[in-house]
């Protein structure tokens, strides 16, 4: 089925089957699995592929969720380096902008793998540009997917459903959480019989709920099982009299008055205004920041975790350093990965 008309699971199933199985393994293999918390229908699958080793049968055999999860991990990196050739265009491209983004990285920034990850990536997650993507994946006979036979989901009376031991699996170890929530919760409720209770016991707790199934939290929590270290920030002399790299507030994304580098000719009595930034390091004199901003200048990159923390506009962060008065106002949007920090720094 031509990759204009196939459906969005089916796109990225078999965008996964087409890539180099060795490049996708190098990725799947620096996956920490086990004690992560992966929901059982993402773990079970991608555990099967580091023993079984086969890509293609990962792509047509296992949850829609395991393979998408896979799929934003592959496509992570190239789709950064496509949004910033983007530049302002990156929210709604048309397809020619997307076109002269995708021939200018392709080769050079970008392997042929990487390109049909992002493109079955948006397609999957039904980005403004899918469209596009399709059009590009059916005209260009490089980018062709494989036709592929899915092995999952198919049963009827004549022909009953076959269930492999991935899928065994899976049920084994949902039933094992099952087990494992229903004895914590029999635990509970004998240790509040067991004795009177305070005030602030007896107040009821909205439960927490897990989201499991969620394809952008599952990938996070994919991401989040790579063994990545986060680096240390340099300062200056200067920079480390005052303020503190490992303050806890380092590495998380704020709003914040950040002062300006000119005076406004327009607005010469403003010398600040609040905007996003990334604090580089903090103590009780006030905070180091790195300005987020709308527009790209030379001086600043693509800040790629834009749409996580909320922001509603492809940003760039200054790579300058701001000071902010202990006085201002901090509010909190969220804090980066270590890879997201170390791509800053």
């Amino acid at each position: 089925m031509p990759a204009l008309t196939a459906s969005a699971n089916d796109v990225m199933r078999r965008a996964i089957a087409k890539m180099d199985s060795e490049a996708v393994m190098r990725i799947v293999d620096a996956l920490q699995i086990k004690g992560s918390k992966l929901s059982a229908v993402i773990a079970v699958p991608l555990r099967n592929l580091q023993k079984k080793r086969d890509v293609t049968a990962f792509a047509t055999g296992s949850p829609i969720d395991a393979v998408s999860g896979l799929l934003e991990l592959l496509a992570m990196e190239p789709l950064e380096k496509v949004i910033e050739a983007l530049g302002e265009h990156a929210e709604t491209p048309t397809y020619d902008e997307l076109l002269a983004a995708i021939t200018t990285l392709r080769g050079a920034s970008l392997s042929e793998d990487e390109l049909v990850a992002v493109l079955a990536f948006a397609i999957g997650h039904d980005f403004p540009a899918a469209p596009h993507c399709r059009r590009i994946l059916g005209e260009d006979e490089t980018l062709a997917l494989p036709e592929i036979e899915v092995s999952i989901g198919h049963a009827s009376i004549l022909s009953p459903k076959v269930v492999d031991e991935t899928v065994r699996e899976q049920r084994r170890a949902r039933r094992e959480e099952e087990k494992v929530r229903k004895q914590a919760q029999a635990a509970k409720a004998k240790a509040d019989k067991s004795g009177p209770k305070s005030k602030v016991e007896k107040k009821k707790h909205t439960p927490s709920t897990t989201v499991t199934g969620v394809t952008a939290h599952n990938a996070t929590l994919l991401a989040s099982a790579l063994e990545v270290t986060r680096r240390a920030v340099a300062l200056t002399p200067a920079e480390a009299a005052v303020y503190d790299a490992t303050h806890p507030l380092a590495g998380w994304v704020v709003t914040t008055e950040v002062p300006f580098d000119d005076v406004d000719p327009i607005i010469p009595e403003q010398q600040s205004k609040i905007r996003p930034a990334v604090v580089v390091a903090a103590s009780n004199e006030g905070l180091l920041v790195r300005g987020i901003y709308t527009n790209a200048s030379p001086t600043r990159s693509l800040f790629s975790p834009w749409r996580r923390m909320g922001l509603d506009h492809v940003s760039y962060i200054e790579v300058t350093r701001s000071v902010v008065s202990a006085q201002a106002e901090v509010n909190r949007l969220g804090a980066l990965s270590a890879e997201e920090w170390n791509a800053l720094i």
